[in-house]
């Protein structure tokens, strides 16, 4: 029922398989359902959400604050202390704070520092920090680092689509390969079947010996086997192709028995895949993912250093508020009536913050190296690659012809034979070698489009 209800679904699918034939699954259509309904790739979409959600908890730490602190104690009809303090504070970019209170403090037994007029004080002024936390501090060294985590996570969720269209291409690629390997064994089958019936109406009219008969009876059988071998495999690559195929909702589609793959793909792969890049190889290097989220964690980590450098700094923390009974009357705030503050304290061998700065520094070289490591590995694979790519090419266009002439061969074999010059063993001998010409000509075909999906995967242009 279960799988009643999937087929279903997939017929009634707005985007068949194929707009030409139905039965044809191209790779270009099959692509089309990887990036849109594959749970993974909706998944890495989940990596720059988390990095947003980050940014924006980063961001919290500039929030403007309203802080309200309301102390009361009153005991045997007597009030110890009534104590209100309201503050409301604007953190800004740099190490200034924005400040404005208000305090209405009563009670017996009240501190005389807390005492405030009737209507309560008001207070407006700034705290700065004058040396360490000045020009960089935690909340801004966070933001940053925030910021470019985003920019780093949209990197790694561009490499990790790369990897699973790249591992759902060469699947592709592996099913077309034993579907081409299944319809050589079906096509020889069907002549050794034809074969072996010719050979016996030929006994049983007294033109051939038994022992041919016998030949053509174990070279059929021999050609079934093949088959059988040849069927096992295509299914199974059918069912791992299976595991890219889905609906929305996360439906998973299961492939039909009669869907096969696009036999004409050598001749589409190159649009289909935008194999163009390869007069652009250096510019893609250059902005490649892997080098990107690199050069973003060396930023980062730039960030840290500046963060410890700043640390080695004394802390100079300088506060001043402007006084007022009367906070409807601007004037009132001046400098006879204020509040200020100073506090210092820097540590006398600053070991730690030394430490610190030192790990930051090892961290950068380590990156550094790393980002040159990168970028000289990448460009010798993607030579590698190049290099493979036009070996394939040469050896494809050889078996190509290879298969021409054993074609040939064979022909010939079978016309002697059939006028009585020949044996059967020779027909069976050069179809042999014909099947293995087929099959290796198949099989460069599959290496020829894994290298060429392998290079754009290095490139991480697959998307």
């Amino acid at each position: 029922m279960h799988k009643l209800v999937i087929i279903v679904l997939f017929l009634m699918s707005s985007v068949g398989f194929s707009q030409e034939n139905d039965t044809v699954l191209s790779l270009e259509e099959y692509l089309g359902y990887v990036k849109k309904y594959h749970p993974i790739v909706k998944q890495a979409q989940l990596i720059t959400t988390e990095s947003e959600a980050k940014l924006l908890k980063s961001r919290g730490a500039f929030d403007p604050k309203l802080e309200v602190d309301y102390n009361r104690k009153k005991f045997k009809s007597t009030t110890y202390y009534d104590k209100l303090n309201s503050t409301f504070k604007i953190p800004t970019w740099y190490g200034v704070e924005l400040k404005a209170n208000y305090e209405n403090n009563d009670g017996t037994y009240l501190n005389p520092e807390y005492n405030t007029p009737d209507d309560g004080l008001y207070s407006a002024g700034v705290s700065v920090s004058l040396a360490k936390g000045l020009l960089t501090n935690e909340r801004m060294a966070t933001l940053k680092q925030s910021k470019l985590y985003l920019k780093y996570a949209q990197a790694e969720q561009k490499l990790v689509i790369n990897d699973i269209l790249y591992n759902a291409i060469t699947t592709y690629f592996n099913w077309l390969k034993n579907y081409q390997a299944k319809l050589v064994y079906s096509d020889y089958l069907v002549n050794a079947d034809t074969r072996l019936k010719n050979v016996k109406s030929s006994f049983f009219a007294g033109d051939k010996p038994a022992i041919d008969t016998l030949e053509a009876n174990i070279n059929f059988k021999s050609r079934k086997l093949d088959y059988e071998k040849a069927k096992i495999g295509y299914i199974k690559s059918a069912l791992e192709l299976s595991n890219y195929l889905w609906l929305e909702n996360n439906i998973p589609l299961e492939l039909e028995e009669g869907i096969s793959p696009d036999t004409t793909t050598i001749d589409k792969i190159d649009v289909v895949l935008n194999s163009s890049v390869l007069n652009s190889t250096d510019e893609l290097i250059a902005n490649h993912p892997k080098l990107q989220s690199l050069q973003i964690k060396q930023e980062i980590l730039t960030v840290d250093k500046r963060l410890k450098t700043n640390n080695l700094l004394p802390k100079i923390d300088l506060q001043y508020n402007f006084l007022s009974s009367d906070y409807e009357n601007v004037n009132s705030f001046n400098t006879a009536n204020y509040k200020s503050g100073l506090n210092i304290s820097f540590p006398l061998f600053l070991r730690k913050e030394r430490a610190d700065l030192r790990l930051a520094k090892l961290k950068l070289q380590d990156i550094g190296f790393d980002i040159s490591a990168t970028k000289v590995s990448l460009k010798n694979k993607v030579n590698a690659t190049i290099q493979e790519i036009d070996s394939y090419n040469t050896q494809y266009d050889l078996l190509q012809d290879i298969v021409v002439d054993y074609k040939a061969f064979v022909k010939s074999e079978e016309r002697k034979f059939s006028l009585g010059e020949g044996s059967l063993f020779l027909v069976n001998y050069r179809e042999v070698k014909l099947i293995e010409s087929q099959l290796k000509a198949i099989d460069v075909e599959y290496q020829l489009f894994i290298s060429k999906s392998n290079l754009l995967r290095v490139l991480n242009n697959l998307e």
